[in-house]
């Protein structure tokens, strides 16, 4: 099995504390809110630590019905998380589970430098298409972008 493997790195002007709590610790309330493709996140398994799983359900007409997240490490104090994205309607044939590491460092100014490892585990010999890879990482991204414009716009929030 080809295993894909990516490293994103950008600049946010929002606190890394902050930012991990809307994306990671209040994603449950946060991204319905703020997220119009975003129907709910709920809790499917677990107390929120590691082996819980989180269902994120899409609106209907979204490319996809639904996402599952495996938390497999979460570091409050230093800002990092692992999860996996096990189960998914877009899966279909190609792609077994993507693993992803986030981490937010301090940066000067008061923002943070986020650092994503992205390990996509296709299905059996079968080559995901740079479509649907793109596809997957501007959804990540969207989800960036929408937390940091929230947050940018409430500066109380998780201050």
């Amino acid at each position: 099995m080809p295993v894909l493997t990516y490293n994103d790195e950008f600049d946010c002007p929002i606190a890394p504390h902050r930012l991990f709590h809307g994306l990671f610790m209040d994603a449950h309330n946060l991204m319905p809110k703020i997220m119009p493709i975003v129907k709910s996140v709920d809790v499917v398994s677990g107390d929120g630590g590691p082996g819980s799983v989180q269902q994120v359900n899409f609106v209907d007409g979204y490319q996809m019905k639904y996402l599952k997240n495996r938390l497999d490490f979460k570091d409050k104090e230093n800002c990092a998380i692992n999860y996996t994205a096990i189960e998914s309607d877009s899966f279909g044939d190609m792609i077994d589970y993507i693993s992803s590491g986030v981490k937010f460092d301090a940066a000067p100014g008061g923002g943070s430098k986020c650092t994503i490892k992205t390990i996509v585990c296709p299905k059996g010999d079968v080559v995901p298409d740079e479509e649907t890879l793109k596809a997957g990482k501007e959804g990540h991204m969207q989800q960036y972008k929408a937390v940091v414009a929230h947050l940018i716009e409430n500066p109380h929030l998780y201050a």
